[in-house]
């Protein structure tokens, strides 16, 4: 197989295409002949070498990647389910080296969730399925969302924040409200995604006006996160959910918590899934039924394998307004 592997932690030029060995599954595991590979910030973050001393993070030489769709090429033991030649996609692995990046990737089979008769194109389903997965997951199992729940979504179209306005209508959510920069506002006013308004988040504050929010989701961090604090509504729920800010200092005073009945819940799909297998499915289900309706409309990029540095410049860089998917 060929896959592109970090050689060591540094910049986009780290990632080089390789052959390497074709893997086999084990037990309770499949491979699959990937199509399509998605790429997200996180991926450029373990490749920087942030997460390095993190336990079960990877070091290099490694091949990243988190979320792959393609056709199931075999079984290992005592998988049941699925069979060769099924189109899937896999929702979000723990760990950041989960070969994703690769001609053939082997993933546990709880993660992997048939496509089969869905009518769904797999550039979009992995660019799709396992944020909306992810969105489903922590809004039902950690925000214990409610109907007519009003929520405040950060960086409106970034690859995760996107998934959570659709989902989180199907649930029967209220008022939702995305934030962008200034300068992504118009685009992100004019996209197809079930925002009842769009704002800018460095106007935060002034621009929500006394309207207060259950539920916030925050995968951008820094200053927009401590705004964030003073528009929520009492026992509101903030799910944290990224750093887009690059802000890894930044702390929250714990006195604002409790003075106001807030709840702050950090929630990571590459941890979640593979330690509540149960939820795979009722997450995957929820999520599709948000694609079909038309909630979640993630605009996708195709890259060649080839070009995994400059995806990963490009997604660094950010303004993508959706996802970068590889193709091998």
């Amino acid at each position: 197989m060929y896959a592109a592997v970090v050689t060591r932690f540094g910049g986009p030029e780290v990632l080089q295409l390789q052959e390497l060995p074709d893997p086999t599954p084990g037990p309770g595991q499949v491979a699959i002949d990937v199509s399509h590979a998605a790429v997200g910030l996180i991926d450029a973050y373990i490749r920087q070498g942030r997460f390095e001393n993190q336990p079960g993070m990877p070091t290099p030489p490694f091949v990243p990647g988190l979320e792959v769709a393609g056709t199931v090429r075999a079984l290992g033991e005592g998988v049941s389910g699925l069979r060769v030649g099924e189109p899937v996609v896999t929702l979000t692995g723990a760990g950041g080296g989960q070969d994703g990046y690769a001609s053939i990737a082997v993933v546990d089979a709880a993660l992997a969730v048939s496509l089969d008769g869905l009518g769904v194109d797999p550039a979009a389903a992995v660019a799709a399925l396992p944020n909306a997965a992810s969105a489903w997951a922590s809004l039902t199992q950690l925000a214990h969302i409610k109907e007519g729940d009003r929520l405040l979504v950060h960086g409106a179209l970034g690859g995760l924040a996107s998934a959570f306005p659709g989902v989180a209508k199907s649930l029967g959510a209220g008022r939702v409200v995305g934030t962008a920069r200034r300068s992504s506002l118009e685009g992100a006013r004019a996209s197809a995604l079930p925002y009842d308004e769009v704002v800018a988040g460095e106007e935060l504050i002034e621009a929500v006006g006394e309207t207060r929010f259950e539920i916030v989701v925050d995968p951008v961090g820094g200053q927009v996160r401590t705004d964030s604090l003073q528009v929520m509504a009492p026992f509101g729920r903030m799910l944290l959910v990224g750093n887009a800010a690059g802000d890894w200092e930044h702390s929250v005073r714990t006195n604002d918590l409790w003075l106001r009945n807030l709840a702050l819940y950090g929630f990571s799909g590459g941890v979640y899934f593979p330690t509540h297998p149960e939820q795979v499915r009722p997450a995957a289900q929820g999520a599709i039924a948000a694609i079909t309706q038309g909630l979640v409309d993630i605009r996708t990029e195709s890259i060649p394998a080839a070009e995994a540095a400059e995806a990963h410049r490009r997604v660094e860089k950010g303004g993508i307004g959706g996802r970068i998917v590889l193709t091998f």
